[in-house]
Formats: C-alpha cells, structure tokens, sequence
C-alpha cells in the first residue's frame, strides 16, 4: 500500500505521476538527470526536475541507523501515515517555510506500507549554488558578522520551538549570493521548553572543533563568541 503527499504549489496534477516515479527510483546512476549525489547510511540523489517542477530536487531514501540499522535497515513501525518520519518532516518544512525561515520546500514524499511496517522517501527542493560549512571553511573563513547571521538564524529556529535534532556545521548551507540555509529535518519537531536549546546549541559548537580537528576548518573561539552574539541579539 503507498501513500503520497504533494506539496501543490510545486507540483501540479500533471507532473504527480513524473514525481512518483522519481520517488519510486532506487538508482540514478546512469541517469542523464543525475546532478550529483551524496553518501551518508544511504545515497542521496540531486536530480535534474527544473523543467517539470521549476526547480531541481534532492531524493533521500529513510535509513536506520545504530546498531539496529545493521538489523533492520529501513524499515519502521507503522502506526499511521502522519505519524511516519517522511510525512512528520514534509509537514514540519512545510511550516517553516510559512514562518519564512531559509529552509529547503518539501516537494513530495512517499510511503510504501507492507503490513505492521513502512519504507519512506522524500523529495526536496535543492537548493542552487550551495556549499555546507564543512566544505566552505576548509578554505575560506566567515566574517564576524556571518557568524551573527548564524547565530540569529538559530535564535529564529529556537523562537520557533523547532528542535533541530542534528544541528552540525554539515547542515548549515552558504549560497552564493551570501544566504545561510538549514536543512536536513528528519526527525526534527518543535517542542516546548527552553532547556533543550543550550544543548543544542553545544551541539553545534562540538561540530565546529569536530571538523576543526579532522577537516583542519578555519575556526576559532573568537568566532563562535560572534555567533553567540547574534544569537543573544
């Protein structure tokens, strides 16, 4: 049994059918729509759609991960089409961008049922001419005042309640025009209480020595007291 859900504004009636089968695709590596493609528990596809949806789009499949993920890779237990992790983060980034937040639109996401459990797929808006800041520090560094636009960027989200369960600099996309952009929401949410979001803040400042350590990134402690400002403001 499958289950989707579309976002209307980028794709109209005629181009679901197109969308479905793109959700439906496990490999594009033959494809002359293939942009490029990441590698984390499972491939990530950035495919060429500008001339059927106005925009290109990114497709990742939803693995496991853990101990339990060498067990049961992809499968999850299926209680109801809302309460799956494809459709929990169609609809979080659905409100975010209403809150006009620079998140990516979702553009579809799929469930495939088969009894008590369930498969999933989303697709995304890809966002053009990005770099994360794991790649972007390597050899370039931020302005005082783009770790303010960081910082204040997460004050936004945290304004919001939105729990952005995975903030690290990998997530954190710079644009050629000079904009900061979040993604990667699975199994986000936004949640009540103010206590989670110095943890989560921590969390994004281990990322930064992380990758200072094994990348060599152009940070310092200066810089994270800047994004700290931007935050505060």
């Amino acid at each position: 049994m499958r289950y989707c859900q579309f976002n209307p504004d980028i794709v109209p009636l005629s181009q679901q059918t197109f969308v479905e089968l793109l959700l439906n695709c496990k490999d594009f590596t033959k494809s002359d729509r293939l942009l490029g493609s990441s590698k984390g528990r499972g491939t990530t596809w950035f495919i060429n759609t500008m001339e059927e949806l106005g925009v290109n789009s990114v497709l990742r499949h939803y693995y496991r991960g853990g101990l339990f993920g060498k067990l049961v890779k992809d499968r999850y237990f299926f209680t109801t089409n809302q309460n799956t992790r494809a459709v929990q983060e169609f609809n979080l980034l659905e409100q975010l961008v209403q809150w006009e937040l620079p998140v990516p639109r979702p553009i579809a996401c799929q469930i495939t049922r088969q009894f008590f459990c369930y498969q999933a797929d989303i697709l995304l808006e890809k966002i053009a001419n990005t770099q994360d800041l794991s790649q972007y520090l390597q050899n370039n560094r931020l302005t005082p005042q783009q770790y303010q636009k960081i910082g204040g960027l997460i004050r936004q989200l945290h304004d919001h309640q939105v729990h952005h369960s995975d903030l690290n600099i990998h997530n954190i996309l710079l644009d050629d025009q000079g904009k900061f952009w979040l993604i990667d929401f699975d199994k986000c949410k936004i949640q009540p209480g103010c206590r989670w979001k110095q943890q989560n803040l921590e969390r994004l400042h281990r990322s930064f020595l992380k990758e200072k350590t094994r990348l060599g990134i152009l940070f310092n402690e200066q810089d994270w007291q800047m994004l700290l400002e931007g935050y505060a403001k």
